[in-house]
C-alpha cells in the first residue's frame, strides 16, 4: 500500500471517529453540563410571572419544568421578526409555556424544532384555498401562531403575552403551536401523536375520533339547541382533526376540571399523553 492510500484510510478514519464524536459523545457532555447548570434566579422570576400556578407545583416538578427550559431555550434558536427584540423575557416566557408540554416525556425537547419566529402583534400570512370546483384563490390571514413542518413556528409575542396573562380561560397560543409539534412527530399533522403501542393508537383514534365528530356537530347545531350546556372546548377544535388535539390542549392545561366534567376519556386520553394531571397545581 502506498503512501497516498494509507493517508486515504487515515483521513476516512478520522472523519468516521470526527463523526461518531459529534454525533453521540458531544451531545452527551451537552446534556450532561445544562442539567448541572443551575437555574438563573431572574430566570425564575419570569416563570413565576408567566405561569401563575407555578409556586403550587410539586418540588420535583418545578425541577423538571426549569431542566426543560433550560435545554429548550439552549437549543433553539429565537428570531425577532419586524422589530420584535428577543431577550430573556421573551425566551423563557415562550419556553416556560412549551415546556409544560413535556414535562413527564423524558428527552423529548421538541427535537424537530429548530427556529422560533417572534413577531411583535399578529402577523399575516398569504394561504391558497381550494374551492368545491379546484380553483385555487389566495388571501392574507391575520395570525396569533402558526406551526410548520419544516422545524418552525412562528407566534405573535402580543398573544403570548395574553395566553400567559390568564390560565384559565382556555387560549394560549404557546399550548396551541406547540402541541402541533408534537403531533406533528409521527410524520403527519392530523391529531394523532407519535404513541408508545399499537393499543395506544387504537384507543385514542377511537375516543378522538368520538369527541371530534361529537364538537364538530355541536358547532354547526349551537343555535338550535340554547339548552346546551356550554362547551368548554372552542369550536375552533371542530375544523379538522389536527386543530381539535391543539384546542383539546389548551383545554387540558387551562380548563382541566371542566374537560374532565365534560369529556372524561378524552381528559383521560390527553392525561396519559402527556403524562401530568393539571388539577394538581391549578
Amino acid at each position: 500500500m502506498d503512501f497516498s492510500s494509507r493517508m486515504t484510510i487515515v483521513l476516512l478514519f478520522m472523519l468516521v471517529v470526527t463523526v461518531a464524536v459529534w454525533l453521540f459523545v458531544y451531545p452527551a457532555w451537552r446534556r450532561k453540563r445544562l442539567d448541572a447548570r443551575a437555574f438563573p434566579a431572574h430566570w425564575e422570576k419570569i416563570v413565576r410571572q408567566r405561569l401563575p400556578f407555578y409556586d403550587r407545583m410539586p418540588a420535583k416538578m418545578k425541577l423538571a419544568l426549569q431542566n426543560r427550559i433550560t435545554h429548550f431555550v439552549a437549543g433553539k434558536r429565537f428570531e425577532g421578526c419586524a422589530g420584535q427584540p428577543i431577550d430573556d423575557n421573551v425566551r423563557v416566557s415562550i419556553a416556560a409555556q412549551a415546556c409544560l408540554l413535556i414535562l413527564n416525556r423524558s428527552g423529548d425537547y421538541y427535537s424537530d424544532l429548530h427556529s422560533i419566529l417572534v413577531y411583535p402583534t399578529g402577523f399575516l400570512v398569504r394561504h391558497g384555498d381550494v374551492d368545491d370546483h379546484g380553483l385555487v384563490s389566495h388571501g392574507e390571514q391575520a395570525l396569533a401562531g402558526e406551526s410548520w413542518n419544516n422545524g418552525r413556528i412562528v407566534l405573535s409575542w402580543e398573544d403570548v403575552q395574553r395566553g400567559a396573562s390568564d390560565f384559565s380561560d382556555g387560549y394560549n397560543v404557546v399550548l396551541h403551536e406547540f402541541a402541533h409539534q408534537l403531533d406533528h412527530q409521527s410524520g403527519a399533522t392530523n391529531g394523532a401523536p407519535l404513541l408508545a403501542s399499537r393499543v395506544a393508537y387504537q384507543q385514542w383514534a377511537e375516543v378522538f375520533n368520538d369527541e371530534f365528530t361529537r364538537l364538530r356537530e355541536r358547532a354547526q347545531n349551537v343555535d338550535s339547541h340554547p339548552l346546551w350546556v356550554e362547551e368548554v372546548l372552542d369550536f375552533y377544535g371542530a375544523t379538522e382533526p389536527a386543530e381539535f388535539f391543539a384546542v383539546a390542549t389548551e383545554t387540558f392545561y387551562e380548563k382541566p376540571a371542566q374537560l374532565l366534567e365534560q369529556h372524561p376519556q378524552l381528559f383521560e386520553q390527553l392525561r396519559l399523553y402527556y403524562g401530568v394531571d393539571p388539577r394538581e397545581w391549578l
